[in-house]
């Protein structure tokens, strides 16, 4: 799936890849790996009794530097990803999700709540571990008062930060939930693509001129997705190996394809937020 918001000069397009691998550890339950793998449609993804998230918040948390005024880490790319929620929510990609029922009868809706965001400067330096990424998450939590068990927390690195248990050699992004401040949190780590352009984007090229965000994108709806249906992985809808709903068509883009003027491809449209501006 390859993006393009409507209505605005520098059209959003995320080139990033939607794979999704299971390597379990105390932290990270589903992660997505780097390029050359695809998901499986066997065996069959089903309900495993656990629960869904209806219409969870979502909370942008900005770790590293994204205020650089070259490269992908600056605040026009901050801004792809605002225009990217904001179209996403309740586009006809999500609604792909709507099927999606867990305990008690809730409901996949295709939608998401309020967005909130929140910066982070590097408290746990640049070289980060599983647990870096919780420990993240807990001090946003301490820092604003927003303790959400709906909602999805994703932590958004800067190109400068690596995540030394497989970003651009295993995965790409992954998401799981744990018992953060007493409560039950969803969360995800999803790494600037332009770290290895070649492993988490699908073109070099980003159709918004910001290879790396527009790569990020990609993963970042993926776990939204797996989030959504899989809230605490492999309790809700994944298969025998553990493959969740996006694993299913990871790395698959549709056969139709548009080519823009810089030479990246897209296929489908998002809007853009009403208002909203670019650098």
């Amino acid at each position: 799936m390859l993006f393009r918001s409507a209505g605005v000069d520098n059209e959003l397009i995320p080139s990033g890849k939607l794979i999704h691998h299971r390597l379990h550890d105390q932290q990270a339950n589903s992660r997505a790996p780097t390029a050359g793998s695809t998901g499986s449609m066997t065996p069959v993804i089903k309900w495993n009794g656990g629960s869904v998230m209806a219409m969870p918040n979502v909370h942008l948390i900005w770790y590293g530097n994204w205020a650089q005024s070259n490269g992908s880490d600056t605040a026009a790319g901050q801004n792809i990803v605002r225009d990217f929620v904001y179209g996403a929510n309740g586009s006809s990609h999500m609604a792909l999700n709507i099927g999606y029922t867990g305990s008690g009868g809730t409901a996949v809706s295709g939608s998401i709540g309020t967005v909130y965001e929140g910066t982070d400067a590097y408290s746990r330096g640049t070289r980060l571990k599983d647990s870096d990424i919780a420990t993240i998450v807990s001090s946003y939590i301490t820092r604003t008062g927003l303790k959400d068990p709906n909602a999805i927390y994703f932590v958004l690195t800067s190109s400068d930060v690596n995540e030394t248990s497989g970003f651009c050699t295993k995965y790409c992004g992954w998401h799981t939930s744990g018992t953060l401040q007493s409560s039950n949190i969803k969360y995800s780590f999803v790494g600037n693509a332009n770290r290895c352009l070649s492993g988490c984007a699908a073109q070099t090229v980003g159709p918004n001129g910001n290879a790396g965000v527009d790569g990020m994108l990609s993963v970042l709806m993926h776990e939204m997705e797996e989030t959504l249906t899989d809230p605490n992985p492999s309790t809700g809808w994944a298969d025998s190996n553990g493959a969740e709903n996006g694993d299913k068509c990871a790395w698959t883009f549709g056969a139709s394809q548009t080519k823009g003027a810089n030479g990246a491809y897209y296929n489908l449209t998002l809007p853009a937020r009403a208002g909203g501006t670019r650098n």
